[in-house]
């Protein structure tokens, strides 16, 4: 006997096509998440496979100094190196003097005398950094700050006379290829000390350095008020750093290089407040990130806590990395003084008439 097919409502022809709609979608999902774990799954192994392949157990990335293993091996080779006697060091001090000629070393060496008198320091810039302010007058008496940023080849030659350790990006304790004139860099506060010592200078003040960079008329960059990407290296424009005497359209009103970009300058000062700021007072407390128990730190779980009585230090004039406006010359950033960076370097200063050692005496 033939059946009767009752043909499906309308109402049940939209309930059976919403299921199977609903059915493709659930069937393309499950595709899909099938896809990505099959992905991560060899994502793991590539990263298993990676971690095995790596020059330092990567649970312990943290405490290296740029995160790197090939840094950190050189770091111990170059310390070695500061142990050795003098015959067996990267180089004499006479092969470092004959890198360069006796005019360069002269010109390299040189320093500017900026005279005694008033300048404004800081800024009352509405959208300046708060640490950056108020804008106040400050008298200095003459003094002299080296024109250029110290270079890999003089820091060279300090290593060579004193067996400090070279730093940590040069392998073996050698200069990189081609990088004679350009600032020294992965050289913390400390580094930056000895070197002037040895040199029979200090490092400039916090307000030495900003005179210097910026005159009496209180410009925002050595050259005037208008950001000048032509005039300075910075914000990854050249990608490094470049040789100290490159950019001549950039000098202070003194004549000084690289003030503004290359490397940003370690000064003498600890990081506080200027008188009158409104600041919060927390930018100026030293903190380091610290895990609050064991199992925090075994997770690599940190808060950053306050040490007390420890200040950072002050450094200057923004670098090849830094957002342009960071390189106004009343700009301040800071940091621990055992801290260092491929963008971190610094210059030397004396008082007017002070005491410095015969450079040329090793020429």
């Amino acid at each position: 006997m033939a059946r009767n097919v009752v043909p499906p409502t309308p109402e049940e022809q939209a309930r059976r096509a919403k299921f199977l709609h609903a059915t493709l979608i659930t069937c393309i999902v499950l595709a899909f998440v099938a896809g990505s774990v099959h992905v991560v799954f060899l994502g793991s192994i590539r990263m298993g496979q990676m971690r095995d392949k790596a020059t330092y157990d990567l649970r312990n990335e943290a405490r290296h100094e740029r995160a790197a293993g090939e840094d950190i091996t050189i770091h111990e080779k170059n310390e070695k190196i500061a142990q050795l006697g003098e015959t067996e060091r990267a180089y004499t001090v006479g092969e470092v003097t004959n890198m360069l000629s006796h005019e360069q070393w002269v010109e390299l060496d040189s320093m500017v005398t900026i005279p005694a008198g008033t300048f404004e320091m800081g800024t009352d810039y509405a959208r300046a950094d708060a640490q950056d302010k108020p804008m106040h007058k400050v008298y200095l008496p003459e003094y002299r700050i080296d024109k250029y940023l110290v270079t890999n080849v003089q820091y060279a030659r300090f290593l060579a006379a004193t067996g400090h350790r070279p730093p940590s990006n040069w392998k073996d304790g050698k200069i990189p290829a081609g990088e004679l004139l350009r600032p020294v860099t992965m050289v913390d506060w400390f580094d930056a000390e000895a070197y002037a010592h040895w040199a029979g200078e200090r490092l400039p003040t916090e307000a030495e350095w900003e005179k210097a960079a910026r005159g009496t008329d209180g410009r925002r960059w050595p050259w005037g008020n208008v950001m000048d990407p032509a005039r300075l290296n910075t914000y990854y424009s050249t990608g490094s750093t470049t040789d100290v005497d490159r950019y001549k359209n950039g000098v202070s009103p003194y004549g000084v290089f690289d003030m503004a970009g290359n490397v940003e300058e370690w000064v003498q000062d600890d990081f506080l407040p200027y008188k009158g700021s409104h600041a919060p007072a927390e930018i100026f407390e030293g903190h380091l990130a610290e895990g609050q128990t064991p199992e925090d730190r075994d997770m690599k779980i940190s808060e950053f806590v306050p040490i007390y009585n420890r200040h950072y230090k002050v450094l200057r004039g923004g670098s090849w990395k830094s957002d342009p406006f960071s390189t106004a010359t009343y700009h301040r950033n800071y940091d621990w003084p055992n801290y260092m960076s491929d963008f971190f370097g610094f210059r030397c200063a004396t008082s007017a008439g002070g005491p410095r050692r015969d450079l040329d005496a090793n020429q």
